[in-house]
């Protein structure tokens, strides 16, 4: 037998007897999971991040874990089990390719998205945007919305022009910020969505971005506590010209070591 299915029956089976036995996995709900799943998928784009690849293997295992699980309680209640998510997936995966399973031709990936989309709503969603999440987090929300509205070809044709769009924004919001206005939080919004608009015609996935920006502000920012503690100083009896030498400091350190 394929070694692949050997080990997913495996799965399957250990999950049969922590239902059946083990009192933490017995009294697990939909609900009790949600968050744990959250956490799970985190940690799998913490080691993504890091590239730290040995983690990924495992932390790819806790989320089909949890998603083999949540098939275990949707078969107890009789809603649906792994099969049919399985069968589910495997169906609709066939019927979005028909590049590769129908006749149909297509040259390159951008036309493969838009016939994805053009499908989808065949399906009958009412709204291309329909399979934007309302719970995901508010950057990469925007990055879906705006994916999914290029699917239909509600995009930008120059960079150039996404560019002066940004600049646009930005003194929108120049404008209502020096007047301190109610409207400040609307157009700062507005600024953020262009940026993560004119990032997807550089090829820069704004979530990975700034979450190296805040790996390497927390890496400089603590080089620099210690640095602070090693001279025998108290961060908050430092005036702002004190720090930002020992910030510099850690910032060339960190440099020279990268």
């Amino acid at each position: 037998m394929d070694a692949r299915l050997v080990a997913f029956k495996r799965l399957l089976n250990i999950m049969d007897d922590l239902r059946e036995k083990c009192p933490w996995d017995m009294k697990q709900t939909f609900q009790t999971l949600r968050h744990l799943t959250i956490e799970e998928s985190y940690e799998l784009t913490d080691a993504i991040l890091e590239e730290d690849w040995k983690s990924l293997e495992g932390e790819i295992g806790d989320l089909m874990l949890h998603l083999v699980f949540y098939s275990k309680i949707g078969s107890e209640q009789k809603l649906f089990d792994i099969t049919s998510v399985l069968d589910q997936i495997c169906d609709k995966l066939v019927h979005r390719h028909p590049h590769i399973y129908g006749d149909v031709k297509v040259q390159d990936e951008e036309e493969v998205k838009r016939n994805w989309e053009k499908l989808k709503l065949k399906e009958g969603k009412k709204s291309v945007l329909e399979g934007v999440p309302n719970s995901l987090p508010a950057m990469v929300k925007a990055i879906r919305i705006q994916e999914k509205a290029k699917g239909i070809g509600f995009e930008w044709s120059d960079k150039k022009d996404v560019w002066d769009k940004v600049k646009e924004e930005l003194q929108e919001f120049e404008v209502e910020a020096e007047k301190k206005s109610d409207n400040m939080e609307e157009e700062f919004g507005d600024l953020l969505f262009s940026l993560i608009n004119y990032s997807r015609f550089v090829d820069i996935n704004p979530e990975n971005a700034l979450a190296k920006t805040n790996n390497k502000f927390k890496a400089r920012f603590q080089l620099m506590e210690k640095y602070i503690l090693e001279e025998g100083w108290k961060i908050s009896e430092l005036g702002l010209e004190k720090l930002d030498i020992y910030w510099e400091k850690a910032k060339l350190e960190l440099r020279q070591n990268s």
